[in-house]
């Protein structure tokens, strides 16, 4: 019998789940074992997926599941050098040439274990089976246009947390431009067509920000890209590979300019492709922002779990979107998990 078994998230501020109650309920009917460990942040109550039949385990106890157990979370486990032995479903962060990623594979190595990573879960054609995208683009907007009515405060975003659903956050955000005594903001998408750019762009949208929405055919050329500099607020929402072009280079840190605030979305600062190379570190939910630039000031956003700050929305939309890849589990040497352990091999 398969045996799915999903840990809890061991990152600070991680409070999502890629599995709800009644997925799981629909793997067990199918045939699937399903072990849930218990989580003092997780978003969903542990007693659902008891209802549903799961087995029930402590809180980080995956390491001493059994070895066919197929362990199953979100983000990156602790970095204490650990071989890992288990088949693994997580985002790696460790194909695009991540500093991090070289030793998380070293450690796959050294137990024999495998990494079926979320980010290439793909279809036939190449496209990914599931994906945060449309909430991070909506709370990665959301605290990018916090960051801009600090600076037009005269200060700098403070921290930031998990809202209960979307009416509280489009609230918080209200308040906040209401203090700025300043008219809404001009802010540029690119990646405008995509499920993070489209978050994003709604989030704008509710709150009466104007948008520019840019994609493939509007930065073909490679670039220079001075109309991002006269928009307040830029939102990288691409998915950063091979060939794509510098958006905001070092040189416009200099250059006249009305950009304030830069919510670089797809946060990929350790990748050779970042398309935003004027920071050089993720920013936190304790600080949100990296200050660039002090006049006029240029703060850049780059958390890099935002759709945790709605953990209910996007747990429920993601779960729901690759639930039909989890109940194939018994066959992982066919389709999607195939791809995800080929793509394995070749960067081990």
């Amino acid at each position: 019998m398969t045996h799915l078994w999903v840990r809890a998230e061991q990152r600070p501020n991680e409070d999502r789940v890629g599995l709800t109650p009644e997925g799981a309920r629909a793997l067990i009917d199918a045939g699937l074992s399903v072990t849930v460990e218990q989580s003092a942040s997780r978003a969903i109550p542990i007693d659902g997926y008891f209802d549903a039949g799961c087995d029930i385990a402590p809180e980080n106890s995956w390491p001493g599941a059994p070895r066919d157990a197929i362990i199953f979370g979100l983000k990156e486990l602790p970095e204490d050098g650990t071989p890992l032995m288990h088949r693994h479903i997580m985002f790696g962060h460790a194909f695009k040439g991540q500093h991090a990623g070289r030793e998380l594979l070293r450690r796959f190595r050294a137990g024999g274990g495998t990494l079926y990573d979320l980010e290439y879960l793909v279809d036939e054609a190449g496209r990914r089976i599931a994906a945060f995208g449309y909430w991070a683009g909506y709370a990665g907007a959301a605290v990018t246009l916090k960051a801009w009515a600090a600076a037009r405060r005269g200060a700098i975003c403070g921290p930031v947390g998990v809202y209960p659903g979307k009416a509280a956050l489009l609230e918080d955000l209200a308040g906040e431009f209401d203090g700025t005594g300043s008219p809404r903001p001009h802010a540029i998408v690119i990646g405008a067509l995509g499920r993070v750019g489209t978050g994003a762009a709604d989030l704008c949208a509710a709150l009466g920000v104007d948008v520019t929405g840019w994609d493939m055919d509007e930065t073909a050329h490679g670039g220079p890209f001075p109309e991002i500099l006269d928009h307040d607020i830029f939102l990288n929402c691409i998915f950063a590979r091979p060939g794509t072009p510098v958006f905001v280079s070092r040189e416009a840190l200099t250059a006249p300019r009305a950009l304030t605030a830069i919510g670089d979305i797809a946060c990929d600062p350790g990748s050779d492709y970042n398309p935003v190379p004027i920071y050089d570190s993720a920013t936190t939910w304790q600080a949100p922002v990296t200050r660039v630039a002090d006049t006029p000031p240029l703060d850049v956003m780059a958390i890099d779990n935002l759709p945790s700050m709605l953990p209910v929305e996007s747990s429920q939309d993601y779960a729901a979107q690759l639930l039909p890849a989890l109940l194939r589990l018994g066959a992982l040497n066919t389709g999607v998990w195939a791809r995800a352990e080929a793509e394995f091999r070749r960067h081990i």
